[in-house]
């Protein structure tokens, strides 16, 4: 009887409920599960998808860093004039409402190859939803704490060259020297911010993620990748956290009575250094992808005892990170590929999009792709479409003259788009979408 109740009055009250079932934030690299899902609905209706005009438009400075949402505010981090620069804005108005900034060069301190193709800040801040506290990662390793309730407060900061010593990282073959300076977005762990520091005292820090005191360093020493983050797993019921490094995947436990001890370890070196696409995991299993001297995706089960090759298939991203759902892998990379998540065979391919590319898997199982130098496009997923790549809808043209790097992000009913140099163009989806979606609500 109660729950007939509850179901009449959501009925008869138009949106209540709507904000905490429908609009989900995305408050971490990749969202809010960090897996590049969302709950929301992609916004398609009745062939419609987007306004061509956005609903706001502004620069927040270069870099490859990806906004960030949260409780209504969009957060950025890029820079310009010598400084980085964190900024929160209205999602829905686009209004400025605070910027915390600090000196910083364009480059890290040990930066050499392809200058011109980025600058500014790469790695995405992480926000903690427990305590507000929002954290950043400069390009020269500034590590830094704001309270995103106190207008940006600094709380604790500390450099990661300087306290851990990270050396240049090597040429790799015969290909250019590549060196990309502190790319991969932080992540909080209960009361851990653990980060990538690639040093000899550890690849992965943890800190206290209150008072930046350090709280554990991982086992492995190897030197940290270009990649865009952390990627957290289950191994046989104990968490555990996944990371590309310079030359190898690496799984590192985080269960009590074994912190920071290596699970797992798979070798994967990339010409140029350019492990770029973050690993995705599913259960015991991860992917990882690069083109170069490899052009392939390789899925791996992941034990507590190591890493057994599953399968590998000539199909790869050089940026995209790949989005599993519903047992298919999709990721673009000149085109958007779907996979099958199994057995790593091609279901299909299609489309346009570059180098440059990110992927979104919505809850009515339609994917937001982004690429190249700015195409928005939204495609059928494989529950729609098996056999072929069919696009729905889309923005004419590019958005953009540069690449864009940045991750695309959904939430709110808003989709930000943000290009290398730190342009976002804010889009408001489909108006009839704005109610509350079956599958979301599950």
């Amino acid at each position: 009887m109660r729950q007939h109740s509850l179901l009449a009055l959501f009925l008869l009250v138009p949106g209540l409920f709507v904000s905490r079932i429908e609009a989900e934030d995305w408050p971490h690299w990749r969202g809010l599960a960090r897996d590049g899902r969302t709950k929301e609905r992609s916004g398609y209706a009745d062939g419609k998808w987007l306004d061509e005009k956005p609903a706001w438009s502004a620069n927040f400075g270069a870099g490859g860093s990806s906004p960030i949402v949260a409780g209504g505010k969009a957060y950025f981090f890029g820079w310009y004039d010598g400084q980085d620069h964190l900024q929160a804005f209205d999602l829905k108005s686009g209004k400025k409402e605070w910027i915390s900034s600090y000196d910083s060069p364009q480059y890290g301190r040990h930066a050499t190859g392809d200058e011109g193709l980025y600058r500014g800040p790469s790695s995405t801040p992480e926000l903690d939803p427990a305590t507000g506290i929002l954290y950043t990662l400069g390009l020269d390793g500034e590590l830094r704490a704001v309270q995103s309730r106190e207008q940006g407060k600094l709380l604790w900061r500390l450099n990661l060259y300087d306290e851990y010593q990270m050396p240049q990282r090597p040429r790799i073959g015969r290909s250019g020297h590549r060196d990309y300076g502190y790319t991969t977005a932080p992540l909080v762990h209960g009361d851990w911010l653990i980060v990538e520091a690639g040093s000899p005292k550890g690849t992965l820090v943890a800190f206290d993620k209150r008072t930046g005191k350090e709280s554990w360093t991982s086992v492995s020493k190897r030197l940290a990748g270009h990649t865009g983050g952390l990627v957290p797993m289950t191994v046989a019921g104990q968490p555990c956290l996944a990371v590309l490094t310079l030359t190898h995947l690496l799984v590192v436990r985080l269960d009590e009575g074994h912190v920071g001890e290596t699970a797992a370890e798979y070798e994967w070196t990339t010409d140029f250094a350019n492990n770029i696409a973050t690993p995705a995991a599913s259960g015991d299993k991860i992917l990882i992808t690069s083109g170069y001297n490899h052009a392939a995706i390789c899925c791996l089960k992941i034990s507590l005892d190591g890493a057994a090759k599953l399968w590998e298939q000539p199909y790869c991203s050089l940026i995209c990170t790949p989005v599993i759902a519903d047992g298919k892998i999709y990721f673009a990379h000149q085109k958007l590929r779907c996979l099958d998540l199994e057995s790593g065979q091609q279901l299909w391919e299609g489309g346009s999009f570059g180098d440059a590319g990110s992927c979104i898997w919505a809850a009515d199982g339609r994917i937001i792709v982004w690429g190249g130098r700015g195409k928005l496009a939204l495609v059928a997923g494989a529950g729609e479409s098996p056999a072929e790549y069919r696009e729905l809808a889309g923005l004419p043209g590019e958005l953009f003259d540069v690449d864009v790097w940045p991750h695309v992000v959904l939430s709110g009913g808003y989709i930000i788009c943000k290009d290398r140099e730190g342009r976002a163009k804010c889009f408001r989806v489909a108006e009839k979408q704005h109610q509350p979606d079956a599958q979301a609500r599950e």
